[in-house]
């Protein structure tokens, strides 16, 4: 008898060690997030406490912060406040090191075991760190089967590239996205690379509550684009009149983004196409060979430090040569193959092209100058261009209907315009897809600073070979006239003189009369495009802001075009001036500032309390003006 209870007690001790012992997930995979900064590392669940293994990734020597009103919130929809944080304290900056990592711990209540899922939230703040669907069993995750739509495309290595069509129409894009959650970011872009309007045009598209999404957009002709969500990046092809079918795979998404989890096996395809050219749609977006040769700045920069400028074009021509090879040597169709090489192509003439730049920022980078050497330098030196420098052109592609595939294709175009002198000499010829897209390229610049299309122009555009190049333009052009015209009736703007000033008095003379209010002063031009988002990032802001006592002040030099100018603030409420080249020059000087957009603010008594070049965010100069409004 007392050895059956010496057993039945052992049985029972050994039963409660199995059920006090912690659940452990390493890495979980999740779902969606609105930012790669913070990543889960792995998730302790015992009876008395959930706790979250955090690793931080962030610019050194800047700060991150989580919130006392983070929470978890399970598939069931119950949640569970944060208790405090290990090696982080809630609400307070923390510094991130050197290394631009960090780990720490978040504990909350313990989470019941019939839990599959977590979403983190740090709540409703702005700019809050959230994360979708943090899954607690990996293996049954893997199981869920995907929709029967979701249809991977056998690689046909004999499909040939079909030769695309000029003609003006919509081109329609649908999607869903997988897992989608109504807390979801719900927004997007669809960033076109377009060769006529360049890299400045985006479609909004809004995600609906079952995830589905539908956005139209006028082409010209197949245009590669992006589709852009806080949790996805996905490429696409458009062309007019066809549509094409996105079924964006989150979890893969996140996967290839994470840090943690790159490396582990995939969820599948990130993204799966139906409709227009979807079999080459696919290879294109699973391609890993990297054919963007001037895709990273700094690593190229590196690599030609001591080269001289015949050195900085054998680099690329080099490169181009073993990434062709890569591409001839990889399983995929002949279609897939014009399109990587001519994107090769593409880039390796814009490197080329760009090669002085190149070679002075290596120069700058290797001997570490300060900014005033770096002007000095750049000022006194002088690269030319060896006689036979540009031949290497006749062998690139850069002239065929196959380049409008290629990502990079607006971009050569916005680069190549600049030369066309040089093209044609290069390529022995003046016509062809290149010199046209140039030329529409040209008319629509032009029409982006406001300066309608002429009569010349117009009919520059009727001799072109195709129609859908005035067909475009002219849409274009009426869409300017007809802002030009609602713009004189626009009010919440105001244009100031600044009189006669010596330029030490200049920037005085501008907030002298705004004395007493919080300003924002912006440095802007008219041909600056973050300057010109980072407007419209700012109007909700200001409306939300506008019972308060802050006034904005916009700064243009002549290097702003004035009819550009006029044409442009009507968008932009606040009180405006347009200083001279010379009072432009002083102040970038004297405030040492190194680009458009930088900003001021300025508290009630005239001292500037922040300085900014790059916008920060609508949330950062939101929380800067309230600092200075409350001081």
């Amino acid at each position: 008898m007392k050895r059956f209870t010496w057993i039945i007690g052992l049985i029972l001790c050994t039963v409660c060690t199995v059920q006090a012992k912690d659940r452990v997930i390493e890495r979980p995979p999740f779902l969606a997030w609105s930012s790669n900064n913070i990543e889960v590392d792995k998730i302790v669940m015992s009876d008395t406490v959930t706790t979250v293994y955090v690793k931080a990734y962030y610019r050194p020597k800047y700060w991150i912060k989580i919130a006392t009103g983070s929470f978890l919130k399970d598939n069931n929809g119950a949640l569970y406040p944060i208790r405090k944080g290990v090696g982080i304290t809630l609400d307070k900056e923390f510094w991130m090191p050197e290394s631009g990592e960090a780990e720490f711990q978040l504990l909350f209540p313990p989470i019941p075991e019939n839990v599959t899922s977590l979403d983190f939230s740090e709540g409703d703040l702005d700019g809050a760190y959230k994360i979708w669907g943090i899954q607690l069993n990996e293996k049954n995750f893997r199981k869920t089967p995907l929709p029967k739509d979701a249809i991977i495309h056998k690689i046909n290595k004999k499909a040939q590239l079909p030769t695309p069509e000029l003609t003006y129409a919509k081109a329609t894009l649908k999607g869903r996205v997988l897992d989608f959650k109504q807390d979801m970011p719900a927004s997007g872009k669809l960033h076109l690379n377009d060769p006529v309007r360049w890299l400045n045009f985006a479609e909004e598209v809004n995600i609906n509550e079952d995830g589905t999404f539908q956005v139209q957009t006028d082409v010209i002709t197949v245009t590669p684009a992006t589709l852009v969500f806080p949790f996805a990046q996905i490429p696409c092809l458009l062309a007019p009149g066809k549509e094409i079918s996105i079924i964006i795979n989150t979890a893969e998404c996140t996967r290839q983004q994470s840090r943690l989890q790159k490396e582990s096996k995939p969820y599948g395809k990130k993204a799966y196409y139906s409709g227009y050219l979807a079999e080459l749609q696919q290879e294109l977006t699973d391609n890993s060979i990297q054919t963007n040769l001037v895709s990273n700045p700094r690593e190229t920069v590196n690599e030609v430090t001591g080269k001289d400028i015949d050195g900085v074009k054998n680099y690329f021509v080099e490169k181009r040569r073993d990434i062709h090879k890569q591409i001839e040597e990889a399983p995929l169709s002949l279609a897939a193959k014009e399109v990587l090489k001519a994107n090769t192509d593409i880039t390796t003439g814009i490197g080329i092209f760009m090669a002085k730049d190149i070679l002075m920022r290596a120069h700058v980078a290797s001997q570490k100058l300060n900014k005033e050497q770096t002007k000095e330098y750049y000022m006194n030196t002088k690269i030319e261009f060896p006689d036979n420098y540009f031949d290497v052109f006749k062998e690139l592609v850069l002239n065929s209907p196959a380049d409008l595939y290629a990502p990079e294709y607006a971009y050569g175009i916005g680069v190549f315009a600049s030369r066309k002198d040089l093209l044609e000499q290069h390529l022995g010829t003046n016509q062809g897809i290149l010199f046209q897209m140039a030329e529409a390229c040209r008319y629509y610049r032009s029409i982006e600073d406001f300066t309608p299309l002429t009569a010349e122009q117009t009919a520059a555009l009727e001799a072109l070979p195709s129609p859908a190049y005035k067909e475009m333009l002219t849409a274009l052009n009426g869409e300017l006239l007809k802002k030009m015209e609602l713009n004189k009736q626009k009010t919440g703007y105001k244009i100031n003189e600044i009189g006669e000033v010596e330029n030490e008095e200049l920037f005085s003379a501008i907030i002298s009369k705004f004395k007493g209010h919080v300003l924002l002063v912006d440095f802007w031009a008219t041909w600056c495009g973050p300057c010109r988002m980072a407007n419209k990032a700012m109007i909700p802001m200001k409306e939300e802001l506008k019972d308060k006592d802050i006034l904005y002040l916009y700064v243009a030099g002549e290097n702003s075009p004035k009819g550009t100018w006029e044409n442009m603030i009507p968008d932009v409420h606040g009180e405006h001036f347009r200083v001279t080249n010379d009072q432009w020059r002083y102040l970038m000087d004297k405030f040492k500032i190194q680009g458009v957009p930088t900003y001021f603010v300025i508290d009630r008594n005239g001292n500037t309390v922040y300085q900014q070049t790059g916008f920060p965010g609508a949330d950062t100069m939101k929380k800067k003006l309230t600092e200075a409004l409350n001081k």
